[in-house]
């Protein structure tokens, strides 16, 4: 499946399932509406899985670990050499979402699409598109049929998971240096200046901050990315993680699979998808807002509105995997709770 077959599969969300899930929300004797954000979200997912009664029990959180060119010009605090030892740490289960994804039920799925040094580990999918993007400083972080490769990863990964009975997956991604890629592609689509969507990342002093937005500045100048080309952007000052990204939204919505999106670099990943393909924004669950500065504005671009604003900023699809947790508690009293027909309470009425 390539991402034109992908487009073409994507259908609509099944709108019999979702009025199905509305009236048995009007029917379990909790307060009309009670639930909110988390309410819309399971009618959201029987919508996407056509089902009243979604299932989500066997899922994965799908991690794509690459490193970036560009943390030649000093724009972290540590070097790239970190992406390969916690792409390691992850076959091992000892990361923090390898941790989260344990006590929430999920399988951890790590993707070595791009990381600069051989990675070893019988868990970690071996996808390598190159050692690491090019400095997106000098020229293009890659070619455009890189970038290809890096979206049909991704494409495979979903097509493989439904293959094999996942009901939803969560992105999340490990490279050093990926919110200064994530900057420059967040300024790119959106039009927006350097220093409004450049942060701090993994805890940079105001000196590596000047020096992260005069890198987004330059690779933008050199590399003039077309904003109506989402392809484009992404090799020209893009990353490898969110290229895989952007394939695991199109496959995933293309297999009728919910795909819950974690922090700013997903969410960049997730624009690029929806730009591509408008279809696929049915198919994801925007999991919190990230403390980044592109973050918010990521997030009003997508027009999604997220369960968690904590603050959070870690990455590796923790965020993502935590609304995991958020959905299950939502599905609880959907699934179990009582009909106002089988109390003595008598059913609220809409308010008008």
């Amino acid at each position: 499946m390539n991402r034109t077959q992908a487009a073409a599969r994507i259908r609509p969300l099944c709108e019999q399932s979702m009025q199905a899930a509305r009236t048995r929300f009007s029917q379990i004797a909790i307060p009309l509406g009670s639930l909110g954000l988390l309410q819309d979200a399971v009618i959201h997912l029987a919508g996407m899985t056509g089902e009243e009664k979604p299932d989500i029990g066997k899922r994965a959180v799908v991690v794509f670990c690459a490193d970036n060119g560009v943390v030649a010009q000093g724009v972290t605090q540590c070097g790239q050499e970190v992406t390969a030892i916690v792409t390691e740490n992850m076959d091992r289960g000892q990361t923090t979402v390898c941790l989260m994804a344990q006590k929430a039920g999920l399988d951890v799925i790590p993707v070595d699409i791009g990381v600069a040094r051989p990675v070893q580990g019988a868990r970690i999918r071996q996808n390598k598109i190159m050692t690491g993007t090019n400095d997106m400083t000098k020229g293009p972080a890659m070619t455009g049929e890189q970038a290809e490769q890096a979206v049909q990863v991704g494409l495979d990964l979903a097509e493989e998971c439904k293959n094999a009975g996942y009901k939803l997956l969560c992105v999340g991604e490990m490279g050093i240096g990926n919110t200064t890629t994530t900057a420059a592609v967040t300024a790119a689509l959106l039009g927006l200046d350097a220093e409004a969507v450049t942060g701090r990342g993994a805890g940079l002093s105001s000196e590596g901050l000047a020096r992260k937005i005069s890198a987004v500045q330059t690779a933008l100048a050199v590399n003039r990315p077309d904003p109506h080309d989402p392809m484009d952007v992404l090799a020209k000052v893009g990353g490898l993680d969110m290229a895989g990204m952007v394939g695991l939204y199109l496959g995933g919505a293309a297999c009728g699979l919910p795909v819950v999106v974690d922090g700013v670099i997903a969410c960049a990943a997730a624009l690029c998808a929806v730009r591509l393909c408008p279809a696929v924004r049915d198919y994801l669950i925007v999991s919190h807002q990230s403390a980044e500065p592109a973050g918010e504005k990521l997030l009003d671009a997508l027009h999604a509105k997220p369960f968690i604003a904590a603050g959070m900023r870690l990455g590796e699809g923790t965020g993502a995997v935590a609304t995991v947790a958020l959905l299950d508690l939502a599905l609880a009293p959907y699934l179990g709770m009582l009909r106002f027909d089988e109390t003595d309470i008598e059913p609220y009425q809409p308010l008008t």
